[in-house]
């Protein structure tokens, strides 16, 4: 293979002189047999080699050489085939003269590593003894401060290394300035600081905190806050601490008690109800600022901020400010309706009325001039829309405040039929509600009132509640009426057969007592007559004793009266 050019920058510290071993014409030559490097740089190992070109009388070429740290079944395992150095290991070769190099270096890594050669005669196999040390070191910043307003930070590791080359960093940024091994800083606030060597950016010292402070405090900027729905809010707070602060969040009480864990309070910025609305902005030292949009009326709650240190968390006594967002709202204070207008006095109204605001007023979504008050008077159309809101709050205008619409009129689709449950429904558009009124035309023009309310209810309509029936809706500035709907109430099926049955039962009973009457009748005569016919008999036969013909014929003549008195009688 060809020797490669060595990258620069190659974090490796040379320990020791060069080393030469060999014998025989057998020889392996180290740059050094101690080396010292930090975690995640690279170290390269340089080396040359020579051997016998002719051994034991014979012809003696290399076959093989491989770097190993160690044995297996006592043969050397070959660094490249294990897999813990897969694609962090090159081994660079040009006449005899190699480099090792090892990338992106762990704490495995520390080892001695030896190079052996293997030629093609048996036996013909050696390797430089003792071999290369390679030792791993991790940096980190030490703190030394005498003064309690400064600190002076080194950059420190087990290895001896350079006072140049030097990377700084506070609270995880950048310090363009700083680039040798210590570095000064000012302790008027708790902040975090690491290093790194140049060019090993990617593998820096844990961090340490620097602090000049001996408390930790959070301090409400204000304890409560009024806001328009629909609008933005910054709920802010100062904070300090003696730690380096570890993570810190805004949170509500209210939804921490919605969460998996109650006692634990809930980052708002990982809130569902939250998501797309809020932000947390820290545009100076120790303030945060919670800034929450598009306020919905649920947002009003208290809101808390919280931090954590290595030792420390604020968990009671936490400063709160108050939220409470207000949706506007338009009062009517008075009103006289006529015909075609209404006069009103109307105010716009909230939960919390902000200090020192001025409103706007619009009908129709056009602004009213010269308006800037609280309260407003004015003639308005019945079909008119008044609204208000705060000034610089345009866009969230109260809703609007209007006469009913032209009520609406439902009933049951399909016939409606006797004996059936029946409901009417009236609807308006209306703000404030709107009350109804149903009434029922009858047919001499009077409109007689039926009932108050959205429904008219007949539990078991029958076919005299048929009509026409409409319904007014009516609130503070005005009125309207509905158009006349027509219920026609129709008998059922079952109605009808009972009707039917009991027409065919009178039908029927009509012939039979007709019947019955009439021989009644006829017995009531053949009685009568059977039971005059003995009399006669005896009479007629008895004639010798009439001395007087008139008298036979007045007996006649009653007998002949008493059939048709009873006849009168039937």
């Amino acid at each position: 293979m060809k020797l490669k050019a060595a990258a620069s920058g190659l974090v490796v510290f040379l320990l020791s002189v060069q080393v030469v071993q060999g014998q025989d014409g057998w020889r392996v030559t180290y740059s050094s047999t101690e080396i010292c490097a930090v975690k995640g740089s690279t170290v390269e190992i340089r080396y040359s080699y020579a051997y016998p070109s002719r051994w034991r009388g014979r012809v003696n070429t290399v076959k093989k050489t491989f770097w190993f740290t160690k044995w297996k079944d006592l043969k050397p395992v070959d660094l490249t085939t294990e897999s813990e150095y897969s694609g962090r290991v090159e081994d660079l070769c040009e006449n005899n003269i190699c480099t090792l190099r090892i990338k992106n270096l762990r704490e495995s890594d520390s080892a001695e590593y030896w190079f052996r050669i293997t030629t093609n005669q048996e036996g013909g196999r050696y390797y430089g003894t003792p071999g290369v040390t390679l030792s791993l070191t991790d940096l980190s910043v030490q703190v030394e401060s005498k003064d309690p307003s400064r600190a002076n930070l080194k950059c420190q590791s087990s290895c001896d290394l350079p006072d140049n080359d030097y990377v700084w960093y506070k609270n995880r940024e950048k310090i363009q300035t700083a680039t040798s091994s210590s570095h000064q800083v000012d302790l008027s606030f708790p902040d975090s600081y690491s290093c790194a060597l140049k060019g090993y950016e990617d593998s820096p010292s844990p961090s340490v905190c620097v602090t000049g402070r001996d408390s930790n405090t959070v301090t409400s900027i204000q304890g409560s806050i009024c806001a328009p729905k629909g609008s933005s809010v910054d709920i802010s707070c100062t904070y300090t601490s003696n730690e380096c602060i570890t993570s810190k969040f805004w949170f509500s009480p209210e939804r921490s008690h919605q969460g998996q864990n109650p006692s634990q309070p809930e980052d708002l910025s990982e809130d569902s109800q939250y998501a797309g609305r809020v932000q947390i902005l820290e545009t100076e030292r120790g303030r945060s600022t919670l800034r929450i949009s598009d306020l919905r009326d649920s947002d009003s709650a208290q809101y808390l901020f919280t931090f954590k240190t290595p030792s420390f968390e604020w968990r009671s006594d936490l400063p709160v400010t108050t939220l409470t967002v207000t949706a506007l709202q338009v009062q009517v204070i008075a009103a006289t309706v006529q015909q075609s207008n209404t006069y009103a006095e109307l105010k716009c109204h909230s939960s919390c009325s902000p200090a020192g605001v001025s409103y706007f007023w619009f009908k129709n979504n056009k602004k009213i001039p010269k308006t800037t008050r609280s309260s407003y008077k004015g003639l308005f159309q019945l079909t008119d829309r008044i609204s208000c809101a705060l000034e610089g709050h345009e866009v969230f205008p109260s809703p609007a405040v209007y006469a009913p619409r032209l009520p609406s009129l439902s009933r049951p689709s399909g016939e409606i039929k006797a004996g059936r449950s029946v409901t009417l429904t009236c609807s308006s558009d209306a703000n404030p509600a709107a009350t109804y009124t149903w009434y029922k035309k009858n047919s001499n023009a009077d409109v007689p009132l039926l009932s108050e309310g959205p429904q008219l209810v007949f539990r078991s309509i029958q076919s005299s509640d048929s009509g026409q029936y409409y319904c007014s809706a009516e609130n503070e500035l005005g009125s309207s009426t509905s158009e006349k709907v027509f219920i026609n109430v129709k008998y059922t099926s079952p109605m009808i057969v009972n009707i039917t049955r009991f027409s065919v039962v009178v039908l029927v009973l009509i012939p039979l007592l007709l019947v019955c009457l009439w021989m009644r009748k006829k017995k009531t005569v053949n009685s009568t007559s059977e039971a005059n016919e003995p009399i006669e008999t005896v009479e007629l036969e008895s004639g010798p004793d009439y001395t007087n013909l008139s008298d036979l014929n007045m007996v006649s003549a009653e007998q002949d009266e008493e059939p048709e008195e009873q006849e009168d009688l039937v």
